[in-house]
């Protein structure tokens, strides 16, 4: 990786020094990343297995950026089979042509390369990257984005002494192409075999993260796994929360963290005890299957290994207690984001709702297959990515609107499900479970406020109890059993954008659909043109 400024900014820099003495140019950074991505052989929970290797790690590289800068992510694929990278939280404004999921962006074609031009636009926080097809993710090919403030902006915390990016995520010991040819087929799939920390999952190979006595250190969580929600929590300490999916948070102290499908937080851990081990756990929650691995913080003077009991997690399907831990989790209305403004000063408490969008999930067999659907349609990729077929007008590929803005209760069936919104329009959306396990969501290109959840059925009654005073922004929200789970988003964001589970399998067998977001403007102020190195694929190979 390289970093490197502009070649004009010299002569920008002589230009400025004309009208002010002293002045200097700082364009935004570049940092530029070169990748293989192939298949090799690894052994996370002690078997050997296929996995997805970049540049020869399982997980993948971190990718380290400050705000603002400009990521060029040159990939090479060396599998057999096309390959596509999502980048997770990063919200590509302006661009949803890289958005890396299928309904936006061509896969890299086998033996072939394709450079990324991202930029971390007024970000920061702790994201990640991951492979979007094929169920590639079951074999690897992901890793951590962390995005640093920059410097002149105040972070509401003491630099701490190190910071350490965490994954943690449940895994089969199986290949993924047979999990993938299992949903193929039509069946659900079993539950995972363990559960990894770092690429980790079994005693004699365990991840370790330093502390040193008296020092604070910084843990940026992510659930990068299938399907099941995570219980973290580390022996005899406690965390302080500071940061969910880029935003500060209030800072609060918790025992345990649960941390659902696609999620990102970061916590504060102070060495205030004894120089030892301690157990880091890591356990699945609303599920019959308990899974369970370990980790290690290790003081660095520490004079034992890790002893005694492992901590214990909270009750496996206690709805209530997870529920009023997600409520307390608020946003710090008085500490500067990637702008030196405070973070509370957006009022979404003061514009007005101008549409609800109800979206329901359910499970169902389709023409002898299993699916899983959102108001009765579960999704069927296109033989083109949408946003090409919208950008070069190519009829056929999808029908706007071939999503209904709420539950029809019609048996389930299949489409290439697209729902169009206004641009500046705002949005409430209430994703709606009646099914008995928990759910994760995420949508593509935005942070949306999570105002409401609870047990139940959602009404217009149950809008007196959102939060519309500090309600957390973030772009994945967990749903509970029976339950709903109820957001505001600001659709300021020209493009087509990807609205999925976050439980792969369902998301696989589909789960999702596409927000198509238009407005009558053609100005590159509200969405970037056509990289000039967009991939071709479908019924737009070949054109201009």
């Amino acid at each position: 990786m390289v970093v490197l400024n502009s070649a004009k900014c010299a002569v920008r820099r002589f230009a400025l020094l004309i009208f002010v003495l002293g002045l200097v140019c700082a364009d935004d950074p570049y940092r530029f990343f070169d990748w293989t991505v192939s298949y090799g052989d690894i052994w996370p929970l002690g078997v050997r297995q296929r996995g997805i290797l970049i540049n020869g790690l399982f997980p993948g590289p971190n990718i380290y950026a400050v705000t603002n800068n400009n990521l060029i992510i040159n990939v090479h694929n060396n599998l057999p089979e096309p390959f596509l990278i999502s980048w997770s939280g990063l919200q590509n404004r302006k661009n949803s042509f890289v958005d890396g999921v299928s309904g936006t962006t061509c896969a890299i074609p086998p033996g072939q390369n394709y450079t990324y031009k991202l930029q971390a636009k007024d970000q920061i926080g702790t994201y990640y990257y991951f492979p979007s097809t094929a169920f590639h993710k079951a074999a690897g090919g992901f890793g951590a984005i962390k995005i640093l403030s920059r410097p002149q902006i105040p972070v509401p915390f003491p630099p701490p002494a190190e910071d350490y990016s965490i994954l943690i995520g449940d895994w089969y010991k199986s290949d993924h192409q047979k999990l993938k040819d299992t949903l193929d087929g039509g069946h659900k799939l079993p539950p995972p075999d363990g559960i990894l920390i770092n690429g980790r999952g079994t005693p004699s190979n365990i991840a370790v993260f330093k502390i040193e006595q008296g020092k604070t250190i910084r843990l940026r969580i992510t659930n990068v796994g299938l399907q099941n929600s995570l219980n973290f929590r580390i022996q005899g300490h406690t965390m302080k929360l500071v940061e969910v999916e880029g935003v500060h948070t209030l800072q609060t102290i918790y025992d345990s963290l649960d941390v659902h499908g696609g999620q990102s937080y970061s916590v504060l851990v102070t060495g205030d005890q004894a120089p030892q081990d301690y157990y880091i756990a890591v356990s699945t929650r609303f599920t019959d299957k308990a899974l369970n691995t370990t980790a290690i913080l290790s003081y660095t003077n520490s004079a034992r290994k890790a002893s005694g009991p492992i901590p214990d997690a909270p009750p496996a399907n206690d709805i209530d207690w997870s529920l009023n831990q997600a409520r307390s989790i608020r946003n710090n209305k008085t500490a500067s984001g990637p702008r030196p403004n405070p973070q509370g000063s957006y009022p979404y408490w003061n514009i007005t709702i101008s549409r609800t969008i109800i979206l329901e999930s359910s499970a169902a067999q389709v023409n002898g297959k299993q699916r899983y659907a959102l108001n009765s349609v579960s999704y069927v990729p296109a033989d083109t990515p949408l946003k090409l077929a919208d950008y070069y007008k190519i009829g056929g590929v999808f029908r706007v609107n071939s999503l209904p803005d709420n539950p029809t209760h019609r048996p389930m069936y299949l489409d290439t499900a697209v729902l169009s919104a206004d641009y500046k329009a705002f949005v409430e959306i209430v994703f709606q479970n009646h099914e008995d396990i928990i759910q994760s969501y995420h949508i593509s290109g935005y942070n949306f406020r999570v105002v409401g959840m609870d047990k139940g059925e959602w009404s217009t009654d149950s809008r007196k109890q959102y939060n519309m005073v500090d309600a957390l922004p973030r772009y994945t929200t967990q749903v509970y059993p029976k339950s709903w789970t109820a957001v505001l988003v600001a659709l300021d964001n020209l493009g087509i954008w990807n609205v999925r589970s976050e439980f792969w399998a369902r998301q696989y067998l589909g789960q999702q659909f596409y927000l198509r977001v238009s407005g009558n403007t053609n100005s590159t102020r509200d969405e970037y043109p056509i990289p000039p190195n967009a991939l071709k694929c479908g019924r737009a190979i070949g054109l201009k």
